[in-house]
């Protein structure tokens, strides 16, 4: 378990839904999502016959290491057989733990903070945009699953702070 001296913050994974799944099944998919960050496993809910599942789901990291890549798999819920993978993505939160760290106090609502274009690197499947949306720092990804024909998985990004923890202004931000 990560202590409070180390831990920065929680990160809401708002897993909002998939665009054109993979069919895994005779004509579709039971898909959920697995988040994994370091050691870290969650999950969302099975989504039953559904190739454009609405998860609706949060799901919340412990966040100690903002370096580290969060990996996103989608898998085929079997009964009688081992789950299909269904493709797999990765981000980071890099610009969006630098957007946090500005002094956005006095910033309008729907001040673009940050940007982060598709390329190589990413999993994005279009440019993703932290904004400042009332008084919160969100960022919304579209990622192209990778290893599979097809698919894409919506996300939400944003930072809970805790208190008694270090946060994340007080980590120094790496030099390139």
């Amino acid at each position: 378990m990560t202590s409070m001296d180390e831990l920065m913050g929680l990160l809401r994974i708002h897993v909002k839904r998939g665009i054109n799944l993979a069919v895994r099944d005779v004509r579709t998919s039971d898909p959920y999502v697995v988040v994994r960050m370091g050691t870290q496993r969650l999950k969302t809910k099975v989504i039953n016959k559904d190739v454009n599942p609405v998860w609706n789901e949060d799901l919340t990291l412990p966040i100690t290491d903002p370096g580290e890549p969060i990996k996103l798999t989608v898998f085929d819920y079997d009964t009688f057989s081992m789950d299909d993978e269904m493709g797999d993505a990765e981000f980071d939160i890099q610009a969006f733990v630098q957007a946090l760290r500005m002094d956005y106090a006095d910033f309008p609502d729907g001040t673009i903070l940050a940007k982060v274009q598709p390329c190589r690197k990413n999993c994005l499947a279009e440019e993703s945009v932290v904004v400042l949306k009332e008084g919160k720092v969100l960022q919304d990804l579209c990622l192209r699953l990778r290893n599979v024909e097809c698919g894409e998985v919506e996300l939400q990004l944003e930072w809970i702070e805790v208190p008694g923890c270090k946060g994340v202004s007080a980590t120094p931000t790496p030099t390139a």
